[in-house]
C-alpha cells in the first residue's frame, strides 16, 4: 500500500488519539448537558469562546470559503466570513433574553413568549439543521479518503461516524468542550502551516483579477449574508447552547471573541481558493491547491477537515441530546437518568438519519448533495426567525406574531428548495435582486424578510386590539 493511500489513516489515527486525550471518563448529568466541571463550576470564558469558534469552522463551511474565493475572488471569502457576525446577534439577544426573562434556553423562551406548539415548531426546524451539518460535515471529511462513493469514502464516514458518537454518548457537552479546545488550537497551528508556504507564491503572483460580472456576482452573495446573518444564527443550537452556558456577560464576551476567532479563521482559510484561482490549480480548491504541493500539504489539510468537522458533529450530537431530553419536554430542572438515557438514544437515532442523504449518490445524483446547500437553503428556510427573536420586546406579540411570521418562511424556504434540487422555476425571475447564481436567493431573502417582518407586526396589532376591544368599559 502507497503512502498516498496510507496517509489519511494515519491522520485519522493521530486525530483520534489527541482527542481522545481530553475525553472525561465520567460526567454527571450536569457536565452532560451543561459542560460544567467536576465541581459544578460552568465553563470559562475562553474554553467558550474556542468551543464556539471550532464549532462554528465546519468543515463544509471551510470548503465553501474556499471555493467562494476561488469562484468569485477575494469578495467571495468576504462574503463568507459575513456569516460570522451571526455571533454577534446571537450573542446580544441571548444576552438580553437571559438578563430580562431569565430564559434557560430559547425553546423556553418560545414556549413563555409564544405557546408550547412555536416551540415544538421551531425545534421541528432545528433538528432538520442538526441532520444538515451530520452529513455535510461526514461528506467533506470523507472526500480526503477516497472518491465519493468509493470503499474508502464510505469506510471514512462510518469510521468518523462512530467515534464521534462514542464520545458524545459519553461525555455530552463536557466532552464536547474539551475536545473543542484541542481542535481549535490544532486547527490554526496547521492553517499557519499552510498560510506560510501558499503566502510567498501568492504575494509574487498577486490576487487573481475576475472579470466584472464575476464580482457583481460575489457582492450580490455579500448581501445574501447580510440578510441571512439576522435569522441564520438562532436555528443552530450548535452555536445558540452555548449561550446558556456561563453567565451572561461571561457569555456575551465569549461569543464576541470567538466572532473574531472563527470569523479569521474562515476569511485567512479563504486565501487558498484565492491561490488556486490565481495559479489556475483545479477546482475544488480545498483539493486542487495541497494536491499540487504534494502529500504533506493533503495530510495537512486532511488535518484541518478531520479537526473542525469533528467539532461540529460531536457538538451537533450533543445538541441533539439536549433537544430531545430537555428541550421537547422544556424541562429545565435537575437532569435526571432518563434524561441521559432519552439524549443518547437520540444521538444514535441522527447518527444514523443524519447521514442517510449521502446515498442520493444512488438516487441519480451523482454528486451526492452539494455542502453550499446546508447553508443557503437552511438559511433561507429559517427568515421568519428574525422578528420572532429580535422584535419579542413588542408585547402584544404572541402565537399569532409567531405563526404569522414562521409560516411565510418555511414555507418560502420550501419552495426554494424544490426550485433548487428539481431545477424547476416557481418564482419569477423578476424576482431576483443583483447578478449571478445567488441573485434569486437575494430576491426571495429579502422579500421574504419583509413578508415575514409584517406578518408579524400585523399579528401583534391584531393581538393589541383584540385585548384592547376585551376590556370593560
Amino acid at each position: 500500500m502507497s503512502w498516498q493511500v496510507l496517509a489519511p489513516w494515519v491522520v485519522l489515527v493521530v486525530y483520534c488519539a489527541m482527542t481522545w486525550i481530553a475525553v472525561p471518563r465520567r460526567v454527571s448529568s450536569f457536565q452532560f448537558f451543561d459542560g460544567r466541571a467536576g465541581t459544578g463550576k460552568p465553563p470559562g470564558l475562553w474554553l467558550v469562546a474556542a468551543s464556539a469558534a471550532i464549532t462554528w469552522i465546519f468543515a463544509k463551511s471551510i470548503v465553501n470559503a474556499s471555493d467562494l474565493s476561488f469562484n468569485f475572488g477575494v469578495i467571495g471569502g468576504i462574503g463568507y466570513t459575513i456569516y460570522y457576525f451571526s455571533f454577534v446577534v446571537a450573542g446580544v439577544a441571548i444576552y438580553l433574553l437571559r438578563i430580562k426573562g431569565g430564559y434557560h434556553s430559547l425553546p423556553h423562551f418560545l414556549t413563555e413568549k409564544y405557546g408550547g406548539t412555536a416551540a415544538r415548531l421551531f425545534l421541528l426546524v432545528v433538528g432538520f439543521r442538526l441532520i444538515n451539518e451530520v452529513w455535510s460535515n461526514t461528506k467533506v471529511m470523507a472526500l480526503y479518503f477516497g472518491p465519493e462513493g468509493s470503499f474508502d469514502y464510505w469506510f471514512a464516514a462510518f469510521l468518523v461516524t462512530v467515534y464521534t458518537v462514542s464520545y458524545a454518548w459519553s461525555g455530552g457537552m463536557r466532552a464536547s468542550l474539551l475536545t473543542d479546545r484541542i481542535q481549535t488550537i490544532m486547527a490554526f497551528v496547521l492553517l499557519g502551516l499552510v498560510l506560510a508556504l501558499l503566502f510567498p507564491g501568492l504575494e509574487a503572483r498577486g490576487l487573481p483579477a475576475v472579470p466584472p460580472d464575476t464580482h457583481a456576482a460575489g457582492l450580490t452573495f455579500c448581501l445574501l449574508a447580510m440578510v441571512q446573518i439576522w435569522s441564520y444564527p438562532f436555528h443552530d443550537p450548535v452555536l445558540t447552547d452555548r449561550g446558556f452556558l456561563s453567565p451572561p456577560p461571561q457569555m456575551l464576551k465569549s461569543f464576541l471573541i470567538a466572532a473574531v476567532l472563527s470569523g479569521g479563521f474562515i476569511f485567512l482559510f479563504s486565501i487558498i481558493g484565492l491561490y488556486g484561482r490565481a495559479f489556475g490549480l483545479p477546482a475544488p480548491s480545498s483539493i486542487g491547491v495541497p494536491a499540487a504541493f504534494g502529500l504533506l500539504m493533503l495530510m495537512v489539510f486532511n488535518g484541518i477537515m478531520l479537526l473542525s468537522g469533528g467539532s461540529t458533529i460531536d457538538s451537533t450530537f450533543t445538541s441533539v441530546a439536549k433537544l430531545a431530553a430537555r428541550d421537547w419536554r422544556n424541562d429545565y430542572g435537575e437532569p435526571v437518568g432518563r434524561h441521559l438515557s432519552t439524549g443518547r438514544i437520540a444521538v444514535l437515532v441522527v447518527a444514523i438519519v443524519g447521514n442517510l442523504p449521502l446515498l442520493t449518490l444512488y438516487l441519480g445524483d451523482k454528486a451526492g448533495p452539494a455542502v453550499i446547500a446546508a447553508t443557503t437553503i437552511s438559511g433561507t428556510m429559517v427568515m421568519g426567525l428574525a422578528p420572532i427573536f429580535l422584535l419579542a420586546w413588542l408585547r402584544p406579540a404572541g402565537a399569532l406574531s409567531f405563526h404569522l411570521a414562521f409560516w411565510p418562511g418555511l414555507i418560502i424556504g420550501v419552495l426554494r428548495t424544490i426550485e433548487t434540487f428539481a431545477k424547476v422555476q416557481i418564482f419569477p425571475s423578476e424576482l431576483a435582486l443583483g447578478a449571478g447564481h445567488y441573485a434569486p436567493d437575494l430576491g426571495v431573502n429579502v422579500y421574504g424578510v419583509l413578508i415575514c417582518t409584517s406578518g408579524y407586526l400585523l399579528g401583534a396589532a391584531l393581538s393589541s386590539r383584540r385585548r384592547w376591544v376585551a376590556k370593560p368599559a
